[in-house]
């Protein structure tokens, strides 16, 4: 089973879920999402994946998200998703995702539950 991670080198939980990985021997693709950020169909799959809507996954206190000054009330999902690909900035680190399920590295302990011990 190969296992993906949306990884951002500069954030502690990110690098912490990696090392998670790693030392469990798991097969992993590193993907770094702020320079490859995923196209709207694929962060769709990753939120079916997450069991969570594009609100739960982004990030409200960065500042590239005040600077767009978006009003949550009046925004669709679609609209959210596209904005998330057009900023991956404001996408929610570290997602560490298989065929089948996803998870959100925070607590990083979380990279656990996609291993199959």
């Amino acid at each position: 089973v190969s296992i993906s991670i949306f990884h951002n080198p500069r954030c502690s939980k990110s690098r912490q879920s990696l090392d998670i990985l790693e030392k469990n021997g798991v097969n992993t693709k590193v993907i770094l999402y702020l320079q490859y950020p995923p196209s709207a169909s694929e962060l769709k799959k990753i939120l079916n994946k997450l069991k969570m809507s594009p609100l739960d996954i982004v990030r409200k206190g960065e500042s590239r998200f005040k600077e767009l000054a978006i009003s949550l009330e009046s925004i669709s999902e679609e609209e959210l998703i596209t904005l998330m690909v057009e900023n991956p900035i404001l996408i929610e680190r570290p997602i560490i995702f298989d065929e089948n399920r996803a998870v959100i590295g925070r607590p990083p302990e979380n990279t656990l539950n996609l291993i199959d011990c």
